[in-house]
């Protein structure tokens, strides 16, 4: 099975959005730099400077890209599915989508997209591994990652760390009890108005 990574934006306070949702300037970064970070299916990417996709520093591309390109499912909460409504059923990356929530899909949603609703932390991560086969699964950070971390299911946590501080707003590891201890970071990427962190999990 592939590495379970939880995975966000945050403040050097770790917020990873105000209390209304409110992002601020913390993906300026994913618009902001002269390389694109995704291409087309067959993986051209296009250099010429137009469109309005993903466009980092060349620091960050060599990292975020062959990132995304590994991940084989995304795990999210419903809060994030209705705030987002699921990308349309077009995520950034990855093939299918598991939303932790206790209501079902929405009827009619997106029939053709690969998105699966579950109502338990552990099923979640047990279905996206299923999807994922050797592929990553990215958890996204927040109340439902913070519970997939407390619950052990979590191999590492990468972090892009923008240098705007909140003040209060919605925590990283959401209402997340107790001290989790983390390896020495081992990546260590500074990109134009980011900082990229990954640490793997201590055993407990």
């Amino acid at each position: 099975m592939g590495t379970v990574i939880m995975h966000s934006v945050a403040s050097v306070d770790g917020f990873i959005a105000d209390e209304n949702d409110g992002v601020g300037p913390l993906h300026d970064w994913y618009f902001s730099g002269d390389v694109p970070i995704t291409g087309d299916r067959d993986g051209q990417y296009d250099h010429s400077g137009s469109g309005s996709g993903f466009r980092v520093s060349s620091a960050s591309a060599e990292y975020v890209r062959p990132m995304w390109q590994e991940i084989g499912t995304i795990v999210m909460g419903r809060h994030m599915f209705d705030l987002m409504n699921g990308w349309e059923g077009q995520p950034p990356t990855g093939d299918h989508v598991v939303v932790v929530s206790h209501r079902p899909k929405p009827e009619g949603w997106h029939p053709e997209a690969s998105y699966h609703f579950v109502d338990d932390v552990k099923a979640a991560i047990d279905k996206a591994q299923e999807l994922a086969g050797e592929r990553t699964v990215a958890v996204n950070a927040g109340e439902v990652g913070g519970q997939i971390l407390a619950a052990g299911l979590v191999d590492e946590v990468a972090i892009d760390v923008v240098p705007v501080v909140f003040g209060s707003g919605k925590r990283y590891f959401g209402s997340i009890d107790g001290q989790h201890l983390l390896e020495d970071p081992h990546v260590v990427i500074q990109g134009g108005r980011v900082l990229h962190l990954r640490f793997r999990v201590r055993p407990s």
